[in-house]
């Protein structure tokens, strides 16, 4: 008998939200990569929020510091540290994996954009998409995804759940990115675009791949027939 391993990352009714959502981040990536391919300066809307979030007193500008740290490796070493410490306790094994290949995968996707792009700030730093906030928004998708399907959570607050942690948590390290001057707006919404492109992807291959080998070991622990 085959049988799998472990629950899905990505069960059928967060793949139905989770699969459209990631192709439509995709493509938002690419519009903004190309619209902003070779760019050295922020659009006026960009501007006008950057001028808000820069001019944020010592306690803000204190926090986005303490969030910007969870984006570094140090800081991103831990988390991750942590996330997989937790998940291998609660037996949670797929999930402590894709919480390793989630948060990678979508940071180096941004690293490679960056250099296709080519948009920098801050006197040649290249900038677009933000791997801090993709690093983030990539953490909190690799535990909201399989959370919400152990809840068994239903078709609508299932998918409202995730979206929100990814929203919580890329909004945070996109503002902190602003507010310090390291990024601007559009680099922090390429980032959690690129992370929600990545990490349901990431979870499906996991998924398929766990069930082939579950498959693979089912049908060689059935006995011989006499």
């Amino acid at each position: 008998m085959t049988g799998r391993a472990a629950p899905a990352l990505l069960t059928p009714p967060l793949r139905a939200s989770f699969g459209p959502a990631a192709a439509l981040a995709a493509l938002v990536v690419a519009v903004l990569g190309i619209r902003y391919s070779g760019d050295s300066g922020p659009g006026r809307v960009e501007a006008r929020i950057r001028a808000v979030f820069e001019g944020a007193g010592p306690p803000w500008r204190q926090l986005a510091v303490a969030t910007d740290f969870l984006g570094e490796p140090a800081g991103a070493a831990t988390l991750v540290a942590a996330a997989v410490t937790g998940c291998l306790l609660a037996r949670w094994f797929r999930t402590a994996v894709l919480t390793v290949l989630g948060p990678g995968l979508a940071v180096g996707a941004t690293t490679l954009l960056k250099h296709l792009v080519g948009r920098t700030i801050n006197g040649g730093y290249l900038s677009y998409p933000s791997g801090h906030t993709a690093f983030a928004t990539a953490l909190a998708l690799a535990v909201a995804l399989p959370a919400a399907g152990r809840l068994g959570l239903g078709r609508t607050a299932g998918p409202l759940l995730v979206f929100a942690a990814a929203l919580a948590a890329g909004a945070a390290m996109g503002w902190a990115q602003v507010t310090l001057g390291a990024h601007y707006p559009t680099d922090a919404l390429g980032g959690w675009c690129t992370a929600l492109a990545v990490t349901p992807v990431t979870a499906r291959l996991l998924d398929r791949a766990a069930d082939r080998r579950a498959g693979r070991t089912g049908r060689t622990a059935l006995p011989a027939r006499r």
